[in-house]
């Protein structure tokens, strides 16, 4: 493995990367990678109550802030409106020039078959589409074209989750704090939003005191940060005596398109 890997994951929205991959980017960070966060929509159709305009930038607010927190060199948001994004050229051109300056070794994106947001659907569509031009120099010829195809990885969201493959796994014990701290840094989606479309208002904490709040995130999406749906997986990782203690993991699918490598190959080049 050699350091600094260049990570990034693509995602439709401002808060995914953190809930579904950022103890393994904060990981990952510690040990001098550099992580960038391209979010294709600005998310600002993702509140009961706030206009598309503030929520946009408050949003932006959100992601800036929990970029600190794991240690994230570069978050990009894409201007396009929350619900209607497209796998179209333009947004496959933005990706592969993204790609390309940033040099990345590795690309985390959505599932592009699930049910769930349509948005995320089309964020792993748009980069299964581009992932084929990242070392062509023909095409977006104004960034240089990568020598070597990054590795591509999908992480679960909750429409991939029932059929989402633990092939990849990660203990992120070691980060779940800076994971949950830039969770709860968009409370538009973690203490507004969500709990309004799921239901659960009434359960969101009043009191501002950090032990609640973290145990509100942990609660209410505890299936994207426990260890135990991954614990088969985690034990053959760790062996039965470190992973037997794991409490929480993410985990990883391999993706039939960029650079083909197996499981093993992943998990030697995260060094995690």
């Amino acid at each position: 493995m050699t350091y600094p890997l260049k990570v990034i994951v693509v995602k439709a929205h401002p808060d995914e990367a953190e809930l579904y991959a950022g103890g393994t980017c904060a990981r990952l960070a510690d040990k001098g990678a550099a992580i960038k966060f391209l979010s294709l929509t600005n998310g600002d159709a993702g509140h009961y109550e706030m206009a598309r305009k503030p929520l946009k930038r408050r949003r932006a607010r959100e992601a800036y802030a929990a970029a600190r927190h794991l240690g994230v060199l570069d978050y990009e948001i894409l201007d396009i409106h929350d619900g209607e994004l497209m796998a179209d050229i333009a947004v496959r051109t933005a990706i592969i020039a993204s790609v390309r300056r940033w040099q990345a070794d590795l690309v985390i994106t959505f599932h592009d078959e699930q049910p769930g947001h349509i948005d995320n659907r089309m964020a792993g569509r748009a980069v299964r589409d581009a992932s084929g031009f990242f070392t062509n120099g023909n095409v977006v010829p104004a960034y240089p074209p990568l020598a070597v195809a990054p590795v591509c990885l999908k992480m679960t969201d909750y429409g991939a989750f029932a059929t989402h493959q633990h092939e990849v796994v990660v203990d992120v014990d070691a980060s779940i704090e800076r994971k949950l701290r830039a969770c709860a840094e968009h409370a538009t989606q973690f203490f507004e939003f969500a709990p309004f479309e799921r239901d659960f208002s009434d359960k969101v904490p009043a009191s501002e005191d950090w032990a609640v709040r973290r145990e509100f995130i942990l609660t209410h999406w505890h299936e994207f940060m426990s260890a135990d749906v991954m614990r088969e997986e985690i034990l053959a990782k760790y062996g039965p005596e470190h992973g037997s203690r794991v409490a929480h993991a993410e985990s990883f699918q391999l993706a039939d398109y960029g650079r083909h490598v197996d499981a093993a190959a992943v998990h030697t080049l995260l060094g995690l």
